[in-house]
């Protein structure tokens, strides 16, 4: 097994409002952050679209919103999915039995799905990668969409939701969800770090995973914002979130620390799965079995 370890530090909800713009941008100019999720439908993503304009090193992807967000098309254009102002629901059990079922919905999803895609093309931000908000493309129907409209973008990365402490039952959906992004010349993550502590990613959980860091390629995400008034969260379904504390690890010296420790090469997608970082996989392999 290579020794290289590759390490892509993401944060999500890019554009769902000014206060995660903000603590994206410091993280990015004055800590250890290589990449943002952009939601393009999100009440705040001109403001997102405008910083990362000005931040040519912050490799951005497109974080796809099927649930718990606003839609990019109007309502009256995918009235399956969306509610009267436009916002998904976040009863994703009973959407994605409606997404594998009906071809009605499944048409309007796609519809969403480009829309989606065209928006992020329209920002003219090179495309680093594509995840889906609550980790939607383990839905098989959401999937093969994605494959097919990304396609047609340019789309050449995406994330693999594998963590070692998810749960076993995920283990089987994520195991075929790495078999049709192989099949398809996607690249895609070895690993990943804050799904089971999502929203709580802080300066202590931080250096446990870089202490435990595995081989290969490893994206870390979170979800940072600048601290509100009170204990306001930036919306209601990140209630307990601690996002203020996720931006203290992100501008942390002592896990920046951490992460030299590691001899990790950091950046985005775009920058782990160039032919010089591969290049270098394929030798130390080689090296390794000789």
């Amino acid at each position: 097994m290579s020794r290289i370890r590759g390490l892509i530090i993401t944060a999500d909800d890019f554009g769902l409002h000014p206060r995660v713009n903000e603590a994206v941008e410091r993280a990015h100019c004055e800590g250890l952050l290589t990449s943002a999720s952009l939601m393009v439908g999100a009440r705040a993503a001109a403001d997102a679209i405008e910083r990362a304009r000005r931040l040519p090193s912050l490799r951005v992807g497109l974080h796809l919103v099927l649930a718990d967000g606003f839609a990019t098309l109007n309502a009256s254009r995918i009235p399956d999915l969306v509610n009267h102002a436009g916002r998904f629901g976040d009863a994703m059990v009973r959407d994605s039995i409606r997404f594998f079922f009906l071809p009605r919905v499944r048409s309007q999803l796609e519809q969403e799905i480009r829309a989606q895609f065209e928006a992020f093309a329209a920002t003219s931000l090179p495309l680093d990668h594509v995840n889906t908000h609550k980790h939607f493309h383990l839905h098989p129907t959401v999937l093969s969409l994605v494959l097919k409209v990304g396609r047609e973008f340019g789309m050449r990365a995406m994330r693999l939701p594998l963590e070692p402490d998810a749960p076993s039952g995920l283990r089987p959906w994520i195991t075929l969800v790495k078999a049709r992004l192989d099949h398809h010349g996607i690249v895609h993550n070895d690993h990943v770090i804050g799904m089971t502590q999502s929203g709580q990613m802080d300066e202590a959980a931080w250096i446990r995973a870089l202490e435990r860091l595995p081989n290969g390629v490893t994206e870390i995400y979170s979800h940072p914002a600048i601290a509100g008034e009170g204990a306001e969260p930036v919306t209601q379904s990140m209630t307990g979130y601690r996002p203020a504390d996720e931006l203290a690890a992100l501008v942390s010296p002592r896990v920046a620390a951490a992460m030299h420790a590691t001899g990790a090469v950091r950046g985005g997608f775009a920058d782990i799965f160039s032919d010089a970082f591969r290049c270098a996989r394929r030798m130390e392999n080689r090296i390794g079995t000789d």
